[in-house]
């Protein structure tokens, strides 16, 4: 089934059970889909869709720091409310060991032996885990799988 379906289903689910955080949430998907689809005048793919809900999280990751360090808590809490249900549609999170085994034969793959080689490497790296683990956090672990 595709991801848009998926998101169409839940939804439809969510309206049914009258769960207007959840509901919230899933309509602020499909708006930034469809401004994508209106802007670009694209059928959007599956892993275009991955992208936008990586994306997403990753905004309200910034405004959930933002919003604590002002201590406007209630605002942080709609915030996490909103990464739980678009998360419920990206695919499982890596573990550390399983990214870790996929920087080194990233590595080992590209012959990267310096950080003029870290394109590369997260070239190959970064389809692999679209929305499965946090790029900013792989990154490092490339910078560091280089520098040793």
């Amino acid at each position: 089934m595709s991801m848009k379906k998926q998101i169409n289903d839940a939804m439809k689910d969510a309206m049914r059970a009258k769960d207007k955080p959840r509901l919230g949430a899933i309509r602020l998907i499909q708006a930034e889909i469809k401004r994508i689809e209106v802007d670009e005048r694209i059928e959007i793919d599956d892993a275009r869709i991955l992208a936008i809900l990586d994306k997403m999280v990753k905004q309200r990751r910034d405004s959930i720091n933002q919003y604590e360090t002002a201590g406007r808590q209630e605002l942080a809490d709609i915030e996490i409310a909103e990464i739980n249900v678009i998360q419920h549609f990206l695919p499982a999170a890596l573990s550390d060991a399983e990214i870790s085994a996929m920087v080194a034969a990233a590595v080992t793959e590209t012959g990267a032996s310096s950080m003029a080689d870290m394109g590369k490497v997260m070239g190959i790296l970064k389809p692999q885990i679209q929305g499965r683990a946090d790029g900013g956090a792989v990154s490092g672990l490339v910078k560091a799988a280089l520098n040793s």
